[in-house]
């Protein structure tokens, strides 16, 4: 019994000392992103008062069965400003349902005001999106490939905000911050834009500030084209292939350029199903991208040190959530062990100093968080139950984030599976009756009904252990891991929403 004590304890302390080391890490890179906050960007810019200046531009739409969001997306695109005689818009429609008829109709309706819009189909959905974006690349006219994925609505300035950047030859991709169009439509949309918005203030910036590897997101961003083909071209072996091609661009010395200041809204999922398949995709694509990626970073003799250090933690960011399941559910058997072993009391007092890992996390939120909706007292009670509330609720994907961290760095292979996207603004806007809703419920679902359970004995084991009267140090977190595992349960079994 006392060598599983101790096995649990070492197991427990490791992945304590990994978050703690992640902390740190975000650590600096607020330090990174208060610094650049305060610098004046002088990058070169092309001067589209030039007609001679201004070059060609792709926009490519990757789309597949997208019926609520397609006319959305084609009118909004075709309101962006730029010369017509240089600009050409790609519909890569992988669909398979009625959408493709109605997709048709509307860009035989846009090509008739003198818009250049093509309709292309695939026979196959190999390599799902990367394998459409590499099919569309072949014809593509433009210098520049501008990439928005179905639920993006850019503002009709955005090329004019964006493509000027590439007068610096190096720069291969430039990438905009994502808005949120239905940010305060329920708990679950608020969670999402809050871990969003850290992603794309704190971490992006904090990282392209000092020339460290960032990422393409995706969509709502510009490459140009040689960089594409000189990185290698899409591959469609991971589930996040603009993470992949993000980090082969780099390995070959193109620069990116990220633009806060510019905001692409977007709509996130409504429903707790959409956001759990497109959580697992991110999750395992990061974890597959680290084992691709790690032999190159390391013997890299470009990067410099830091660089690599932040690369593969970036490239672990999802595998924190393996460390933070690890850490919740072994938390149980240490508050037995600590009331059990008197001699073991000074390693408890030690492992209290780990508490610094929330507190870091908390503040480098706050300062995202204030940049969003300002500071002041009132906006930081807030805060708070923002914070907490977002934590909660991380907690509880944390079983569902660790199988897809797994799954990416034992090599499970598995089909891309897209995001449904709703055409939800308001409360007032319907999503039952959706037809791309999955109905099956993951049977990962009842483990996280248990696991809620658990923690709600956790925090009745607060009373119990010791010969004091209990223990409530690891209460609150107990408590936290109850709400967002419970939270994560019922919507998935009841509201799906």
């Amino acid at each position: 019994m006392i060598v599983i004590d101790y096995v649990i304890i070492t197991i427990y302390t490791i992945a304590l000392v990994l978050i703690l080391m992640y902390a740190i890490a975000q650590l600096n890179l607020l330090f990174n992103y208060l610094k650049a906050s305060k610098k004046v960007d002088s990058s070169p810019k092309l001067d589209f008062n030039n007609a001679k200046e201004i070059p060609f531009v792709t926009i490519q739409l990757p789309v597949y069965n997208e019926l609520y969001v397609m006319e959305r997306l084609l009118d909004n695109i075709a309101l962006l400003k730029y010369p017509k005689e240089k600009l050409e818009i790609q519909v890569l429609d992988d669909s398979t349902d009625e959408s493709i008829l109605s997709t048709e109709k509307h860009i035989k309706r846009l090509k008739e005001t003198g818009l250049d819009i093509v309709h292309i189909r695939r026979q196959n959905r190999e390599g799902f999106k990367a394998g459409a974006l590499k099919e569309g690349l072949k014809i593509a006219k433009g210098e520049f490939i501008a990439i928005f994925d179905a639920d993006f609505l850019p503002k009709p300035c955005w090329l004019e905000k964006t493509v000027p950047y590439f007068k610096d030859s190096e720069i291969g991709v430039v990438q905009t911050r994502w808005g949120h169009i239905n940010r305060n439509y329920s708990t679950l949309t608020k969670i999402q834009a809050f871990a969003l918005d850290a992603h794309f203030t704190l971490e992006q910036v904090g990282r392209n500030s000092k020339g460290h590897f960032i990422n393409f997101n995706g969509t709502a961003g510009v490459w140009r084209k040689e960089c594409i083909y000189d990185a290698g071209n899409w591959e469609g072996d991971t589930l996040t292939e603009d993470l992949d091609l993000s980090y082969r661009a780099q390995l070959k010395k193109w620069k990116f350029k990220y633009l806060e200041k510019v905001e692409t809204p977007a709509e996130l999922p409504v429903v707790i199903s959409a956001a759990r398949s497109q959580q697992f995709r991110w999750n395992k694509g990061g974890a597959e991208n680290f084992q691709k990626m790690l032999k190159r970073i390391l013997t890299s003799k470009t990067m410099s040190f830091k660089t690599k250090i932040h690369g593969l933690l970036h490239l672990l960011n999802s595998s924190m959530f393996t460390c933070i399941f690890i850490v919740a559910v072994l938390s149980i058997p240490m508050l037995y062990i600590k009331n059990e072993y008197e001699h073991l009391k000074m390693y408890f007092i030690v492992m209290s100093f780990f508490v610094i890992s929330t507190i870091i996390f908390f503040v480098c939120y706050w300062f995202m968080y204030k940049n969003s909706y300002g500071g002041g007292f009132l906006n930081f009670i807030k805060y708070i139950g923002a914070f907490f509330s977002f934590f909660s609720i991380a907690m509880g994907f944390s079983l569902h984030n660790t199988i897809a961290v797994l799954e990416g760095h034992f090599g499970k292979k598995s089909e891309f599976v897209r995001t449904p996207k709703f055409n939800i603004k308001n409360l007032k806007d319907g999503w039952k009756n959706n037809i791309y809703i999955r109905k099956k419920v993951s049977p990962h679902v009842i483990l996280e009904g248990l696991l809620a359970l658990y923690f709600a004995f956790g925090m009745y084991s607060a009373f119990i252990v010791g010969k004091q009267g209990g223990d409530f140090g690891l209460f609150p977190f107990h408590l936290m891991l109850f709400a967002g595992f419970g939270y994560v349960f019922f919507k998935s079994i009841f509201s799906k929403a």
